[in-house]
C-alpha cells in the first residue's frame, strides 16, 4: 500500500472512529454497558473508575489490527486502521480525560469557540446522572449548546444533578 493510501486510510478511520464511539457511548455504555459506565457519572474518588476499562476494551481492536498488519503479514491496511483507531484514543484521552475531566493536571484554557462549544457539550452530557436523558454522546463533535440545554428542558430534566452552590445547573 502506498504512503498516500495509507494516510488517506488513517485519517478516515479517525473519522469514522468518531461514529462508532457515539453509537457505543449512546448504545452500549448508556445501555447495557451501563453497569461500568455509571461511575463516570458520579463524582469519582481516586485515580480510576469502572469506566476505564472501556478504553482496554476498545483498544483491542486496535492492537489486534496493528498486529496482524506489522507481525502476521495481513493486508497492510490493517496497520493504518489500526493506527487510526489508536491515534482516535490517543486524541479522546487528550480532550476527554485531560483537558474535560482534568484527570492530569495542566493550565490550558480553553479559547476557541470548538473548543468551548465541545467542552460545554460534554458537561451537559454530565448533568444527567442517569443512563436515559442526556444529551450529546459524540467526543469530537457536538450539537450547540442551546440546542443540548433545549432538549434537556424538553425532557423535563429528568435525572438532571441538583444546582451546586444555589446555581443554576443548565
Amino acid at each position: 500500500m502506498d504512503l498516500f493510501s495509507g494516510i488517506l486510510l488513517f485519517v478516515a478511520t479517525v473519522a469514522v472512529m468518531e461514529i462508532v464511539a457515539y453509537a457505543a457511548h449512546r448504545w452500549v455504555m448508556h445501555g447495557p454497558g451501563w453497569f461500568l459506565h455509571a461511575s463516570h457519572h458520579r463524582p469519582r474518588s481516586g485515580w480510576f473508575e469502572l469506566n476505564d476499562f472501556y478504553a482496554a476494551i476498545f483498544a483491542v481492536p486496535s492492537f489486534v489490527l496493528l498486529l496482524g498488519g506489522v507481525q502476521l503479514g495481513w493486508w497492510p491496511g490493517c496497520t493504518w486502521i489500526g493506527a487510526g483507531i489508536a491515534a482516535y484514543g490517543a486524541i479522546y484521552f487528550g480532550f476527554h480525560d485531560v483537558i474535560v475531566h482534568r484527570r492530569v493536571g495542566h493550565r490550558y484554557v480553553p479559547r476557541s469557540r470548538y473548543m468551548k462549544r465541545i467542552i460545554q457539550a460534554h458537561r451537559l452530557h454530565h448533568v444527567v446522572e442517569t443512563k436515559h436523558g442526556t444529551v450529546s454522546f459524540g467526543f469530537l463533535w457536538a450539537p450547540k449548546p442551546e440546542v443540548l440545554k433545549a432538549q434537556l428542558n424538553a425532557r423535563g430534566n429528568a435525572g438532571v444533578r441538583a444546582p451546586m452552590g444555589g446555581e443554576s445547573g443548565l
